[in-house]
């Protein structure tokens, strides 16, 4: 059987369903088979059929009546029929098949007593390693086939896709991508996201702002992998990789947002980490009250928690103008604005997903979703939050501050602290920028010592 399992292991890897037979003769192997019907086209190309036949050649006979047969699974009737035939003395299999087998589980046709042979049969022999092999392929081949359907999924009239070689050999991002379309609040958009890492550790749920993308982490996932935990890095609809819907009628803050309670629920990410900069940490501060359980802890860079019927830092009103008057945005020319320590290669990666203004409908819509807290569609939401903060979180957060962010630091780190319940500590970053780029590396580190040692900033 350990033979057999081998014969199996290399079907799998051909991509073929793993099931792998011996043939033994006086306690000597005379022949192997394993699966094949997809490289074959050939239905009839079972291990056990492949083996009985390479046994038969081996001994220039098609009667088998002092060997027995060895394989992984338990054999259908095309293959029952086979060894009957042959005359084979015992039958020795491993998994049951309760879809198609034929010794025992669906049938049985080695106890038909008007058959003029009986062959012995023994099952559940390495029954569980036989099993997990099986289980392992199909698991495998169901997710790629989940990707693919995704990955094919035809896009919307009223969306556009960035091309897909627009993406191609990004400097700092290498990571595989992974989508999903069948989220109810997606609407058959596909939406791209990032997981990476194990499933022991915390989970850093990493929500980029605008004009941004997950790109923006790509510093800072690697710290976060070498620590052991996990990261889950999304882009939002209309951003990245994810598709951009044309009109910039569809961004609102609750579609956002409950695309982002959707996830959450089916990737069924727990010990979570919010990370979020700018607009994704507005996203952050309301997604954990939906499930506080899942928890943990909380990063904030270069963001705050609005107040309802209070007007928005004179910073963010001229943020606001600013691309009001230019629909059509140049994404390097926004970033360099505020980030003149960006490369060449990394403001064309940014701008990679926006090439022209028809993908460019959520960047024009996100800096007016929430002109001052009052819109219907913000202020309940924002009102449950800021009670979730004041009085549910129990939880550590974690501030970063870039001295060039357009709301002063005294503002925003005020906000954060009157209202998040468990900020006693506010890291201010110096010489920075509104996309901590730069420091980000440095400040990944902070939050991986922060949270790991229970949210001490003195440990850090």
């Amino acid at each position: 059987m350990q033979l057999a399992l081998v014969e199996a292991g290399l079907a799998a890897a051909a991509n073929e369903v793993p099931v792998g037979a011996v043939v033994v003769r006086n306690s000597q192997v005379i022949a192997t088979g394993r699966n094949s019907p997809l490289a074959s086209h050939d239905p009839t190309a079972h291990a056990e059929i492949a083996a009985l036949r390479a046994a038969a050649a081996k001994l220039g006979n098609y009667r088998l009546d002092d060997c027995e047969l060895f394989v992984t699974l338990e054999p259908c009737a095309m293959c029952s029929g086979a060894m009957l035939h042959a005359r084979l003395k015992r039958v020795v299999f491993g998994a049951a098949d309760p879809k198609t087998g034929a010794a025992g589980s669906v049938v049985d046709l080695f106890a038909q007593a008007k058959l003029n042979h009986h062959t012995a049969v023994r099952g559940g022999v390495m029954a569980v390693e036989s099993a997990a092999l099986l289980q392992s392929f199909f698991t495998r081949r169901r997710a790629e086939k989940r990707d693919q359907l995704r990955l094919n999924h035809p896009l919307r009239d009223d969306a556009l896709r960035t091309p897909d070689t627009t993406f191609e050999a990004l400097q700092g991002y290498s990571w595989q991508p992974r989508y999903l379309n069948d989220l109810p609040a997606l609407g058959g958009l596909r939406m791209h996201y990032l997981d990476e890492g194990g499933r022991s550790g915390l989970t850093y749920l990493c929500l980029h702002g605008n004009p941004t993308w997950s790109y923006l982490y790509r510093k800072m996932i690697p710290v976060f992998l070498k620590a052991g935990h996990r990261v889950i890095a999304p882009d939002l609809i209309g951003f990245g990789k994810s598709d951009k819907p044309k009109q910039d009628s569809f961004h609102t803050f609750s579609t956002h947002l409950q695309i982002l309670t959707e996830l959450v629920e089916r990737l069924d990410l727990k010990n979570i980490v919010l990370v979020g900069q700018d607009w994704g940490g507005l996203l952050a501060l309301t997604l954990s009250a939906a499930a506080p359980s899942r928890y943990q802890g909380l990063l904030m860079m270069n963001s705050l928690l609005a107040r309802a019927g209070n007007s928005l830092p004179s910073g963010l009103i001229d943020w606001h103008e600013w691309f009001a008057k230019n629909p059509a945005l140049d994404v390097a020319q926004v970033l360099v604005r505020n980030a003149p320590n960006l490369s060449p290669a990394e403001l064309a990666a940014f701008s990679a997903p926006f090439p022209d203004r028809g993908h460019q409908a959520a960047l024009r819509a996100f800096p007016l979703m929430v002109p001052a807290g009052t819109q219907a569609d913000f202020a309940a939401i924002l009102l449950n939050a800021k009670d979730f903060w004041r009085s549910q979180w129990v939880g550590k957060a974690m501030i970063a501050q870039g001295v060039f962010c357009p709301v002063p630091n005294e503002s925003f780190v005020g906000i954060l602290q009157w209202v998040i319940e468990g900020c006693r500590n506010a890291m201010v970053l110096p010489d920075t920028d509104p996309f901590v780029n730069g420091h980000d590396e440095y400040l990944a580190r902070q939050a991986v010592n922060f949270f790991d040692s229970g949210g001490c900033l003195d440990c850090a």
